[in-house]
């Protein structure tokens, strides 16, 4: 399970480097361009790809990808139209994908009926915000028996919970660098280091963070304490600005952040 995922944070530890994970909204401005766009990150150099699933009340994400998801879903993206894209996808790539969305559209396509269209067409783990640790046991059988990592999130408001999340985690741990929704933020002002110090004590699983970083400065920064940083809304916004323009912009940017972090 998430094989994909642990093989390519073995090999960037091996090589004393970190994961550059990136997010983009499945369908924002099409279906097409998120294609293009998936295989010409990989090009820059990202080693893991979360796709949002387009979401009418999407309660983790900030104002940029709220709008993605509006632009989505007006433009006809389905659940279904994004796994017929990842089909065609693993053709040509073998990056892990994940799915980042929430229990509602999980629940309205069919709990089992998802999970076993994840596994049938190469997505390697989903990422369900809403869902807290207590609850995960909602997805957790299904995750298990289609072979998919269940992502699990921890925050500087986790406290005594780390301990337990850290060591039940999967691929890898989403470590939530702010408080509030995703976005894009001038300085990351919570303590996550002393987060992933917490979790080194108790599992080995890597530690990747997201929630604000959209500079190569801020990249570098995170990576010297993590095993990996992850990037949405930035790369959102420069896909809102040029559309379906945007594969150039978006892969000379995620290449900055490469290199930053290098």
């Amino acid at each position: 399970m998430g094989n994909r995922i642990t093989t390519v944070f073995n090999k960037l530890r091996n090589k004393n480097e970190k994961a550059l994970i990136t997010f983009i909204t499945g369908g924002d401005p099409d279906i097409e361009t998120t294609e293009n766009l998936i295989i010409a990150m990989e090009e820059a150099g990202v080693d893991i790809i979360e796709i949002g699933i387009p979401f009418s009340d999407p309660i983790a994400e900030g104002i940029v990808i709220q709008d993605a998801d509006i632009r989505a879903l007006a433009g006809g993206c389905t659940v279904d139209k994004l796994f017929e894209m990842i089909k065609r996808l693993r053709i040509k790539t073998q990056i892990p994908l994940l799915f980042m969305t929430y229990a509602n559209p999980i629940y309205a396509y069919g709990k089992e009926k998802f999970m076993a269209k994840c596994n049938e067409v190469g997505i390697d783990g989903i990422i369900v915000p809403d869902v807290p640790f207590e609850e995960k046991c909602e997805f957790e059988d299904e995750c298990n028996r289609f072979e998919l990592c269940l992502i699990s999130l921890i925050a500087p408001t986790s406290g005594d919970r780390v301990d337990k999340i850290a060591h039940e985690a999967q691929g890898f741990l989403y470590c939530v660098s702010s408080l509030g929704v995703t976005g894009i933020r001038n300085s990351i002002t919570t303590n996550v280091g002393e987060l992933i110090k917490q979790v080194k004590k108790v599992s080995s699983i890597p530690c990747a963070v997201g929630f604000g970083v959209s500079t190569p400065e801020q990249a570098r920064d995170i990576a010297l304490i993590s095993d990996g940083v992850i990037v949405g809304s930035a790369i959102v916004k420069i896909v809102a600005e040029h559309g379906k323009n945007s594969i150039t912009p978006v892969k000379n940017f995620v290449s900055r952040l490469k290199s930053g972090m290098e």
